[in-house]
């Protein structure tokens, strides 16, 4: 029964709802590695390498060439990926995990002023209306006391490094988008941890912690979810369905609720669930509306 009706979903809905799976289920174990003091870049460097591996297991089970035919955008996607990785892990283990995932759904807002910027597309009311539902949602979050007195402001350090994280993640959904028409998605998601891998070690320097075989544990299931999360994203931007799925992906914050829930305790204020839901709102009109 269930089985029927996960089939009645279309085939991009299917790896989208895989995909937030993926992601909200990675971010639980980041946040829980970050609990046994290994520091952000060596997390993100053990999901590199446990990525690396598996996606050139899948380019050799294509029998593909791993280097592509777009070095440059290719470079670019990698490099953009590991940047905002870094930022989105350090707000995973300093925030809420539920908060940390609504300002990730900033994205739409700061793709639609990139294409505005650099490709000269026309800001539609739309998405007009997501930007600023966006921005007055980032507003509440980040600063609770003009509505709430009693809820603490969250640290400084860690919304910028959310909006970081939301920004790159834009840029790089862009990069997504353009190289699946010319490249295979198995090439595409080599080359996040081929370029996440070395950038983290040398920033990572000699902060290096040994882990315990817990924390270890913890850091294998990161790259696993991960390449889950990779693999339906970008398998649902290559189908046709791809489009309609867009709003589905917005369900990985009822996963990191029910997550943050029970592995952390958190329960986000109101004032987050308000902030979060006028993003939510702008990136879902954002999405429909143009449909």
């Amino acid at each position: 029964m269930l089985n029927n009706l996960i089939q009645r979903f279309p085939t991009g809905v299917r790896f989208m709802l895989l995909s937030a799976l993926g992601f909200a289920l990675m971010a639980v174990c980041v946040k829980a590695a970050s609990g046994y003091g290994i520091p952000v870049l060596e997390i993100v460097a053990a999901r590199a390498l446990v990525s690396l591996g598996l996606s050139y297991l899948d380019i050799r089970r294509k029998r593909l060439s791993p280097w592509g035919q777009h070095h440059g955008l290719l470079f670019a996607r990698g490099a953009v990926g590991a940047l905002a990785l870094v930022c989105v892990y350090y707000a995973v283990t300093t925030l809420p995990l539920a908060t940390a995932t609504l300002l990730q759904y900033l994205h739409p807002a700061f793709t639609a002023v990139l294409a505005w910027l650099f490709l000269r597309e026309r800001i539609r009311l739309a998405t007009l209306l997501c930007i600023v539902l966006s921005m007055t949602g980032l507003l509440l979050i980040s600063k609770p006391g003009l509505i709430a007195t009693a809820v603490p402001e969250l640290p400084m350090l860690s919304l910028v490094a959310a909006l970081c994280g939301a920004f790159g993640s834009a840029i790089a959904y862009v990069l997504v988008r353009r190289l699946s028409r010319v490249e295979d998605s198995s090439v595409i998601i080599f080359y996040f941890p081929l370029i996440a891998l070395p950038l983290s070690l040398v920033l990572l320097g000699g902060d290096f912690v040994m882990p315990s075989a817990e924390a270890a544990g913890l850091m294998l299931l990161v790259g696993i979810f991960t390449q889950v999360g990779q693999v339906g994203l970008t398998r649902a931007l290559q189908t046709e369905e791809a489009g309609r799925a867009t709003a589905f992906s917005y369900v990985q914050v009822v996963f990191a609720f029910v997550l943050g829930w029970v592995f952390f305790d958190e329960l986000p204020t109101l004032v987050t669930w308000l902030g979060g839901g006028l993003i939510i709102l702008g990136a879902l009109l954002n999405a429909v509306w143009k449909r």
